[in-house]
C-alpha cells in the first residue's frame, strides 16, 4: 500500500476537504459569536486569517513533499487537521478557537498533494483529464457545504460542524494510510529557495499560473459581489442568492467533465483557449445588454454559468501546464500556484466589495468579472504560445 498509486476517490476526498473546511461553517458564524463571547470582528480571522495562513502553508508544503514525498506530507496534514478540528469543536474562547482554526489550514495539503500526485503519475494531457475528473467529482463540495453546515447548526449546534470536520479528517487519514502510496520518485531534492526562483524566472510558468489564478479570481469576484448586487437591485432572498451562486459551480462541474473526457484527445492548449473565450463572449454580451437597460437576475446568472464552464475547461489544464514546466518541482509548482490564486482571489474580492460599496450595480460586477477573464485569456494565449515553442 505504500507504493500503490491512490484511487481517484482518495484524491477527490483530499481536494474536497479544503473546500468544505473553508465554507461549511459559515452559516454558524452568528451562533459562534454568541457562544464564544465575541463579535464578528473577533472571528474575522476564522475566514480571512485561514485563507492567508493557507496561502503561506502552501509555499512550504509543496517543497517539503518534493523532498520527502507526497505520502508523509498528506498523512501528517490529515492528522494535524483532525486534531485541530476536534480542538476547535471543544474550544471555549475565541482565542483558543482561532488558534485551532488556523491549524486546520494544514488540510490545504490535500489540494497541493492531489495535483502533484496526478502530475507524478501521468503525462500532461492525461494529467489534465485526471485533474478535470477530480474537479468534476468534488465540485458539489462548495454547493453542499454551507447547506450541510446550516442543517447541523440548526438541529445540533455549531460544534457539530467542527465535529464533522474531525470525523472527516480521521476518515481521510485512515483512507490515505491504506490507499495513498508514494508517487514521488526516490531521491528527493534538498529544500532550496532557488527552486522557487527557477519557477519564477520561467515566463511559461508565470503565464500558466496567472491564467489559472485570474480564472479562479473571477469566481472569487462573483461569490463575494453577487449577494450585494442581487439584494440591492432585485431584493432576492438568501435562498435565491444561494441558488444563483450555485450557477457558477454547476457550470464548473460541466466544464470539468468535458476536460476529463476531452483533454487526452484535444490536449491542454485548445481547452485553455476555449475556456477563456467562452466566458469572455458571454460576459461581454451580458454587459452590453445591461448597459442597454436589461435588468434581469436570469441574465446575470445565465452569463456566469459560462464563467463556471470556462473555469472547468481552463483551471485543470492551466494547472497541468504550470506543473509541467519543471516536473521535478511539481509539488513546489503546485504550492506556488495555489498561494498565488488564494492571494489574488483575496485581493480581487476586496476590490469588488470596495467598488460595489460605491455602486452595487450589475454593470460594475460584470465589468470586474470581464476584466479578470480577459486578463486570464491574455495569460492563456501567452502560455500556449510559449508552451508550443518549448515542445
Amino acid at each position: 500500500m505504500h507504493r500503490t498509486p491512490p484511487h481517484l476517490g482518495t484524491l477527490v476526498l483530499l481536494t474536497a476537504l479544503p473546500v468544505l473546511t473553508l465554507n461549511m461553517f459559515l452559516p454558524s458564524l452568528p451562533a459562534m459569536t454568541v457562544a464564544l463571547g465575541t463579535d464578528e470582528a473577533g472571528l474575522a480571522l476564522a475566514v480571512s486569517g485561514y485563507m492567508i495562513f493557507s496561502a503561506v502553508l502552501q509555499l512550504v508544503i509543496g517543497p517539503v513533499s518534493d523532498r520527502i514525498g507526497r505520502r508523509p506530507v498528506a498523512l501528517a496534514a490529515l492528522l494535524l487537521y483532525a486534531g485541530a478540528s476536534l480542538g476547535a469543536a471543544l474550544a471555549q474562547s475565541a482565542g483558543v478557537f482561532i488558534a485551532f482554526r488556523l491549524a486546520q489550514a494544514a488540510i490545504v495539503a490535500g489540494t497541493v498533494m492531489s495535483a502533484a500526485i496526478i502530475r507524478d503519475l501521468y503525462p500532461p494531457s492525461e494529467a489534465a483529464g485526471r485533474m478535470g475528473a477530480v474537479s468534476a467529482s468534488m465540485a458539489l463540495a462548495p454547493m453542499l457545504g454551507p447547506t450541510i453546515g446550516g442543517i447541523l447548526d440548526t438541529y445540533i449546534g455549531w460544534r457539530a460542524v467542527f465535529g464533522l470536520y474531525a470525523a472527516l479528517g480521521g476518515a481521510g487519514l485512515l483512507i490515505a494510510f491504506l490507499d495513498l502510496g508514494e508517487t514521488k520518485q526516490a531521491g528527493g531534492r534538498k529544500l532550496r529557495l532557488a527552486d522557487y526562483g527557477a519557477l519564477l524566472a520561467a515566463p511559461r510558468y508565470w503565464a500558466f499560473a496567472l491564467c489559472q489564478a485570474f480564472s479562479l479570481g473571477a469566481f472569487f469576484v462573483f461569490v463575494s459581489g453577487v449577494p450585494f448586487v442581487a439584494h440591492a437591485l432585485w431584493d432576492l432572498s438568501p435562498a435565491w442568492i444561494g441558488a444563483g451562486i450555485g450557477s457558477i459551480t454547476g457550470g464548473y462541474m460541466l466544464g470539468s467533465a468535458v476536460t476529463a473526457r476531452m483533454a487526452p484527445r484535444l490536449g491542454i492548449h485548445r481547452l485553455i483557449v476555449a475556456g477563456r473565450v467562452i466566458p469572455s463572449v458571454a460576459l461581454s454580451l451580458a454587459l452590453i445588454l445591461f448597459l442597454m437597460g436589461a435588468a434581469s437576475p436570469y441574465l446575470m446568472f445565465g452569463a456566469t454559468i459560462f464563467v463556471g464552464i470556462g473555469n472547468g475547461l481552463t483551471v485543470a489544464n492551466a494547472n497541468t501546464g504550470a506543473l509541467s514546466v519543471r516536473p521535478d518541482l511539481a509539488g513546489t509548482a503546485a504550492s506556488l500556484g495555489g498561494a498565488l490564486a488564494v492571494a489574488l482571489g483575496a485581493l480581487l474580492s476586496w476590490l469588488t466589495l470596495a467598488a460595489l460599496a460605491v455602486s452595487a450595480s450589475p454593470v460594475v460586477l460584470l465589468g470586474i468579472l470581464l476584466g479578470a477573464v480577459l486578463v486570464s485569456l491574455a495569460a492563456g494565449l501567452v502560455a500556449v504560445r510559449l508552451d508550443r515553442a518549448a515542445l
